[in-house]
């Protein structure tokens, strides 16, 4: 399978048209119709349902809508790779790609960047947010250098930096709301409440552990992948979210607040990437950088 021709068959997904993704990439209609036919010819898979004689529209199958996110993720790599190599004898310049969680903890690496930045005015960062098994994801598919994740680590698999700092667990809630009135809330606060929680969030979870309770047993109204959609959930009254401190601004004219757990429960993290990484020169100076804030 050629990257030429996923790139055409990109195009005909994002332009749902096979005519006006030939009038793109600046190729016939027959030709670019030929290539489609020739790789599901070598897929063993039809990857697009043509519309009718009176319809030019085509969709996705299954199998194209997977081999659509495969290719992204394919083309993407390549590009990043391409970039690495053309830089890799010049000045330091380039790409550096950060995984990571919802955390006050991206402080550190906004506060590295621009110390590196001084010096190095060439790199440029870009941070891609989701929860522990989207940063992992991405990590092993090579599309980021660095991840920060919470939790215990494989470190068969990953280098990793312990960072100096933990995230507090706690309740977001709206502040017309009857725990409001309380400094920190307990397991006992939560057993009846309708509650927001983390997707990743199972039996033999931390919190969980800390609530006493099985989720089956509690009131669970939705669950989120990033904090911030949640929020908006709690703020129109659907329930009470738990998550980490320091993520949703509740100062000013917020309708919202935020109180800790009791017992507190905290969460430690690391920046991890993987054993045997070759790294660009710009990804060498952001680690050697960050390695140098932590004095290790």
């Amino acid at each position: 399978m050629e990257l030429r021709v996923l790139q055409y068959f990109l195009a005909i997904a994002r332009e749902q048209s096979i005519v006006r993704a030939a009038q793109s990439l600046h190729l016939s209609q027959p030709t670019l119709s030929t290539q489609i036919k020739a790789m599901e010819e070598e897929l063993g898979k039809q990857l697009l349902i043509r519309g009718t004689k009176g319809s030019r529209k085509v969709t996705l199958t299954e199998e194209g809508m997977i081999l659509r996110k495969r290719a992204e993720e394919i083309l993407n790599l390549v590009q990043k790779t391409e970039k690495e190599i053309s830089l890799s004898d010049r000045v330091v310049v380039g790409d550096v790609y950060i995984g990571a969680g919802e955390t006050d903890a991206v402080r550190f690496i906004a506060q590295a960047a621009k110390e590196l930045y001084k010096t190095y005015p060439g790199i440029h960062y870009h941070i891609s947010s989701g929860n522990a098994q989207f940063v992992t994801e991405q990590l092993e598919k090579g599309l980021i250098d660095f991840g920060i994740v919470f939790g215990p680590l494989d470190h068969t698999k990953y280098n990793s930096i312990e960072l100096p700092f933990k995230d507090a667990w706690g309740v977001l809630m709206r502040r017309d709301s009857p725990l409001a009135a309380k400094e920190a809330i307990t397991p006992e606060d939560l057993w009846d409440k309708p509650l927001i929680l983390s997707r990743q969030e199972d039996d033999n979870g931390a919190l969980t552990a800390w609530m006493n309770r099985k989720l089956s047993e509690l009131e669970i109204v939705g669950t989120y992948n990033l904090l911030f959609n949640a929020s908006l959930l709690v703020e129109e009254g659907l329930g009470y979210g738990i998550g980490l401190d320091k993520i949703i601004n509740t100062s000013g004219n917020s309708k919202l607040c935020f109180r800790p757990l009791s017992p507190k429960r905290e969460e430690g993290m690391n920046i991890i990437w993987k054993k045997y990484q070759v790294f660009s020169k710009a990804s060498e100076k952001f680690i050697e950088k960050l390695k140098g804030l932590l004095n290790c």
